[in-house]
């Protein structure tokens, strides 16, 4: 096992002193993230295909490396794609590679990505942001391990490797027919779910002190560490961005410290996600509907029948029923690995009555003995 030391501590000690464990680059010693390594131990002994699933800069691509680096395959190159970063009309061709004049200003042939990882890895970044029409041909690739180049009437043999990763709801994706059901299960054989930075504060200094001797070291200056008051401010931020967002505060205090110490006055994080994630808009309306489709659906995905979900919600099973009919599509998609919540969870007695409308304003109006929400 490759062992490469990082650290930091308070004041009274060095960067030099005390220094942390690093394997496959994962920086980190919670249950979590021990948890991921042992996985990826196991998974890199294997060829099967893998699901890196987390969100916005928890490091997917980090584990997608670590899982090729400790393969059989690890002399090969390893071939990274990222899927949102490339048009829709030019990914076909630069994941299977096209002839020349397969289409206008193709003016030789050129070998795919999935060509050059043969008998290597092939990491799919983003892939949930790929288009319907060529996650038919990736399933393809998946089932019959061969590929075809736009413009060519001959398929090509490839042995490799496919690494997926996504911070998309693929589930979700599937119910609302924006993903193919038959391609996520193709990719789903083995996942890797990557906590949130959050899920693991534990970890928070030593990727601070890992960061912190990464970026004095490459600007040339002389950073003893971290304060205690930042980082107090760094273990009590709840990290949106997650290690993306940590490594660039980081970054930014090292830039602009005067000192040898990192002061917590030059720990500011810049998230966005708080504000984003709050309403959608500034309309009312739009915002009200979009409170209440959020809390119906997650309310019916962790429930197993309607009244369950209403008595979770804290309304009646009646006024669960108004807002179903509001937002069919709440009603219609099934729960992915759960049972059909239907009708029939509710009593005769509870059937809704007809909900009156107020024409000056739109909102809807309940029975006086039977409000929505109680």
């Amino acid at each position: 096992m490759e062992i490469v030391r990082a650290g930091c501590r308070p004041p009274t000690r060095s960067l030099d002193e005390e220094r942390h464990q690093q394997r496959h680059g994962i920086v980190g010693r919670s249950h979590a993230i021990a948890s991921v390594i042992g996985q990826i131990e196991l998974i890199a002994r294997t060829k099967s295909t893998v699901l890196i699933t987390g969100e916005t800069g928890t490091g997917k691509e980090l584990v997608a490396r670590a899982v090729h680096d400790r393969s059989a395959q690890r002399d090969m190159p390893f071939i990274t794609v990222n899927c949102a970063a490339i048009p829709d009309t030019l990914l076909e061709s630069e994941l299977f590679g096209h002839v020349r004049g397969a289409f206008t200003g193709a003016t030789g042939a050129r070998r795919g990505k999935f060509a050059l990882a043969n008998r290597s890895s092939i990491f799919l970044d983003e892939i949930g942001t790929m288009n319907v029409g060529l996650q038919a041909k990736l399933l393809r690739v998946l089932q019959e391990r061969e590929i075809e180049p736009l413009g060519s009437e001959h398929t090509e043999r490839v042995d490799v490797r496919v690494i997926a990763a996504t911070n998309k709801d693929l589930v979700r994706m599937v119910h609302e027919g924006r993903f193919q059901e038959d391609l996520f299960y193709r990719l789903d054989v083995i996942r890797i779910e990557l906590p949130p930075l959050r899920d693991r504060p534990e970890d928070i200094p030593m990727l601070a002190a890992h960061f912190v001797e990464k970026y004095a070291h490459r600007i040339g200056k002389s950073i003893a560490g971290l304060d205690e008051q930042a980082m107090s401010r760094l273990v009590q931020h709840p990290w949106p961005g997650n290690i993306r967002e940590l490594e660039n505060t980081i970054e930014r205090a090292v830039v602009l410290s005067t000192g040898s110490w990192i002061t917590g006055e030059a720990i500011v994080p810049r998230s966005i996600r708080q504000r984003a994630t709050t309403i959608p808009s500034l309309n009312l309306r739009q915002n009200v509907e979009w409170v209440e489709r959020e809390t119906i659906r997650r309310a019916l995905e962790t429930s197993e029948v309607k009244r369950q979900a209403a008595q979770a919600m804290g309304i009646t099973p009646r006024a669960l029923t108004y807002y179903l009919n509001k937002y069919p599509a709440l009603n219609a998609a099934p729960r992915f690995g759960r049972p059909q919540i239907s009708e029939s969870a509710f009593e005769p007695h509870d059937e809704p009555e007809e909900t009156r409308w107020n024409s000056s304003d739109g909102l809807a109006r309940y029975p006086s003995d039977h409000s929505p929400i109680e």
